[in-house]
């Protein structure tokens, strides 16, 4: 096995000086809501008695990175940021806001890809930052409680200094908060080894549209009286109730992580690959990654990178164990990636041998999103299908694009079609890299893609939900039945439609 050191570069969220189009003029169909209230003065003296003087933002330059998403591609028309404290103080804003018939965008580290977290026209943004305090721990258990703005990263380098950690981890975690992870159903890097948050969350502090609070900030793994009503916020994006406190049961901070990278020729040896790992490593595997070369180029492409082997290869994956006995999980990994080898079914690898060879492995992986995000234009579709199928639709996405003549040509508006993502549950993130929007490559991908997943029994959205990008797709993942039931359990908890409007429903 080759061993190497390389660079590992910095997650940075930018916001640019170009003008970044404005929501509404993306979806042209949408109209404001004449039953919504437009801000006054007398408003904003109303807000000012609650939050103080510094608890919220008017300036309007002040305002452009609540008004547009990181990557620059939604752009609302908010004129006012509240940034509360307590739950006491959102339920005050939200109380006055039904009663006035006033839009609210609650908004957390504003990380989202589907523009779920900014305004379409002049809603109000909610930004929990300031709701940042752990409020409790508790070591024999390992359930912590907190507030919904804290910082998933901070959260987790807390409970480090404990023994423990977030049983949650994705390449935003330096800017994500706790709150917005759950209402979007994040699911990140780690879920093969700790499941999804409909798991790992006890308990939701809820604040309801008309200002109701729910505080059902649960400790206890066992509760089997009534509805579990928690589940119903978890994924809910905002658009039924505002998310002010989780309580989450954290796993203990493994002893033992090893970290390996392999290069492979084929997606058939990524199937093998991971197949046996689920043998060989079964307990201690946290974590199943995989990028094409394609991804990887347009990595190299925006990052300084030392090559970590001698040649580039079709397919990487990237392998993470974790337990309490390192000589027991080096054994392991050893044995595993011999037979990878020596079967054939990986080209080449390196194993890091220090932590910060650790970080720059896994430096590459979370690194994928922002490389892309630095070419001029890129569609992303975030899918979940059955491994198999992962790679005959990307292959078929190239081929379909190859055949509207948008693909292949130099002059072509396409530049590539990568894929990368998480072969542990199925989810691939497919981006389409153009030379800027143009609507005759989106006209090919939709609702081609959808249809494709759909005939394969998937979803089209495996983790980054549905925000303004794909709600009026919904209809391919869920049957009719089953979103009015969503749309009627939207209209009980807020009559008044004032939380999150425009998004995550079909508006049709």
């Amino acid at each position: 096995m080759n061993v190497a050191r390389f660079s590992i570069h910095a997650c940075k969220r930018l916001y640019t000086t170009k003008s970044v189009t404005l929501t509404v003029d993306k979806f042209p169909g949408y109209v404001r809501h004449p039953h919504f209230k437009k801000q006054t003065q007398q408003d904003l003296t109303y807000f000012e008695s609650i939050v103080g003087q510094h608890g919220y933002i008017n300036n309007k330059d002040e305002m452009v990175p609540y008004n547009t998403d990181w990557m620059n591609k939604f752009r609302g028309q908010s004129q006012l940021v509240l940034m509360p404290r307590t739950t006491q103080q959102v339920s005050a804003i939200l109380r006055y806001c039904h009663d006035q018939k006033l839009a609210v965008v609650p908004q957390g580290g504003n990380t989202g890809l589907v523009g779920g977290s900014v305004p379409v026209f002049d809603e109000i943004i909610l930004n929990m930052k300031n709701m940042n305090r752990v409020r409790s721990f508790d070591s024999v258990s390992g359930i912590l409680t907190a507030d919904a703005g804290c910082i998933l990263e901070v959260l987790d380098n807390w409970l480090a200094e404990k023994g423990y950690m977030m049983p949650l981890d994705l390449a935003a975690k330096g800017s994500c908060h706790i709150g917005g992870n759950i209402a979007t159903n994040a699911g990140g890097l780690r879920l093969l080894r700790y499941g999804s948050l409909h798991g790992t969350v006890l308990g939701l502090e809820v604040v309801l549209a008309n200002g109701t609070v729910l505080n059902n900030m649960s400790t206890l793994r066992k509760d089997n009286t009534g509805f579990d009503l928690k589940q119903l916020f978890i994924g809910s994006e905002g658009t039924i109730g505002v998310i002010t406190g989780v309580s989450i049961l954290t796993p203990l901070r493994s002893k033992a992580v090893n970290v390996a990278l392999l290069g492979l020729n084929s997606f058939d040896d990524v199937q093998v690959a991971f197949k046996k790992s689920r043998v060989e490593l079964s307990e201690i595997l946290s974590a199943f990654e995989f990028w094409d070369i394609h991804s990887f180029q347009m990595y190299k492409k925006h990052f300084n990178h030392k090559d970590v082997m001698e040649k580039d290869y079709p397919f990487y994956i990237l392998i993470e164990t974790s337990g309490s006995n390192k000589d027991h999980d080096d054994q392991k990994l050893t044995s595993y990636l011999e037979q990878m080898m020596v079967n054939g079914v990986a080209q080449d690898g390196v194993v890091a041998q220090d932590q910060q060879q650790m970080r720059d492995l896994w430096g590459i992986r979370d690194g994928l999103t922002e490389a892309l995000g630095k070419e001029p234009a890129v569609y992303k579709y975030d899918i979940s299908i059955p491994v198999a199928k992962i790679w005959d639709c990307t292959e078929d996405m190239r081929h379909h694009l190859k055949t509207g003549g948008v693909f292949g040509e130099a002059d072509s508006p396409v530049i590539n079609v990568v894929a990368y993502g998480h072969i542990g549950d199925g989810n691939v993130h497919l981006n389409i890299v153009t030379k800027d929007l143009d609507t005759r490559v989106s006209d090919l991908i939709e609702p081609y893609l959808f249809e494709w997943v759909a005939k394969h029994q998937g979803s089209i959205s495996a983790e980054h939900g549905l925000g303004v990008a794909k709600n009026e797709f919904l209809g391919y993942s869920k049957s009719p039945e089953m979103i009015e039931l969503m749309k009627t359990t939207k209209a009980m908890l807020d009559p008044k439609g004032i939380l999150n409007p425009y998004k995550y429903l079909p508006q049709s």
